[in-house]
């Protein structure tokens, strides 16, 4: 015998009337309700399971859950990218958006992160390292029917809906162009890189295009380090500091990722501020007192309100079902005069 609306309320909590708003889609109802409600209906056999036993489409006008997955710490971009997801999401009556965010450069907690999203979500947007575990999580959650994006730094081989962010081996190429423009073509030159974790794919890709453009056009420049400081201020400070110790004649400075505040400070505190180019990535609050006051000399930017936009339009039409066009967030130099409003 098939299951009525009273076995649904009954196994689900919640009244008749819960029920048949829910399974007619209409308004006033929790987004958390609606998911038990769906799966106790699934269960008794009154809807079809979709595949893998995820939910069935939503029908539209359904509140769709979204979840993202951001680093903690002292990331100012992170920070900007978290407060846009918010801010949007406010605006949008049809998603429920949940933001966890995981200490540490540690691959294995987010994969166990990802892992337990099965079956509470029906999108994920993630910045993640591209680790054995984090790309199996990701595999797990495409085949429970969970739609994923990949934001700022990609991960290749996993059946994710798509990448938002930009080239970021174009971004390192870029880099590498600007330095040798402020250096002056041909004066020999020791130049430092630092990035936030090479773990990172896109770390590691504005890397190597840094490296590779510096080979081809400017062999007088010389990579003496590379040092990772895991986004940490603090970090990025001591290390700046024992660096211009052992490097007093360090030319350029490009820091891949985080950390350019506690960069500065170091070499405020040794003189070098003016002396020093500074190339780095992002424009915040942070880089724009650094770009005024001449400490840094250019950033690369990727928009985090772009982003943001573009993971959650794209996560809800991959849900729905519906086709999307992507606008990635274009590739833009900021210096001192072109500061944008943040």
């Amino acid at each position: 015998m098939r299951s009525t609306l009273t076995d649904i309320a009954r196994e689900a909590g919640v009244s008749a009337a819960t029920v048949d708003r829910v399974l007619n889609n209409r308004p006033g109802v929790r987004a958390r309700t609606r998911e038990i409600v769906l799966d106790m209906a699934q269960r008794l056999g009154y809807i079809a399971e979709g595949p893998n036993g995820a939910r069935p489409r939503p029908v539209p006008g359904e509140v769709i859950r979204l979840d993202f997955a951001l680093p903690a710490g002292t990331n100012s971009f992170i920070k900007m990218l978290h407060r846009h997801i918010e801010a949007q999401a406010l605006a949008r009556p049809d998603l429920d958006v949940h933001i966890a965010t995981i200490e540490g450069f540690n691959p294995d907690r987010l994969a166990r992160l990802l892992q337990d999203l099965r079956g509470q979500t029906q999108g994920v947007g993630v910045i993640a390292l591209d680790h054995p575990t984090v790309r199996e999580a990701i595999r797990s959650l495409s085949a429970n029917d969970v739609k994923v994006v990949t934001i700022a730094s990609d991960i290749l081989h996993v059946p994710r809906v798509a990448y938002i962010g930009i080239d970021n081996r174009a971004a390192g190429r870029l880099a590498g162009y600007l330095l040798n423009r402020f250096m002056g073509s041909g004066s020999p030159g020791k130049v430092a890189l630092f990035a936030g974790s090479l773990s990172y794919r896109g770390h590691e890709e504005r890397e190597m295009g840094f490296r590779h453009i510096l080979t081809e056009e400017s062999p007088n420049l010389e990579i003496v380090e590379m040092r990772e400081m895991l986004d940490d201020r603090e970090k990025a400070y001591s290390e700046a500091s024992a660096l211009l110790e052992r490097h007093p004649d360090l030319a350029a400075i490009y820091n891949v990722g985080a950390g350019n505040t506690g960069i500065a400070r170091a070499l405020k505190e040794r003189g070098r501020a003016q002396s020093m180019v500074f190339l780095g990535h992002e424009a915040t609050d942070g880089t724009k007192e650094l770009l005024l006051d001449g400490t840094l000399d250019a950033v690369i930017d990727q928009n985090p309100r772009v982003e943001a936009r573009e993971a959650l339009n794209i996560l809800t039409h991959a849900v729905r079902g519906l086709p999307y066009e992507l606008h990635q967030p274009r590739l833009q130099v900021i210096f001192k005069e072109n500061i944008p409003e943040i």
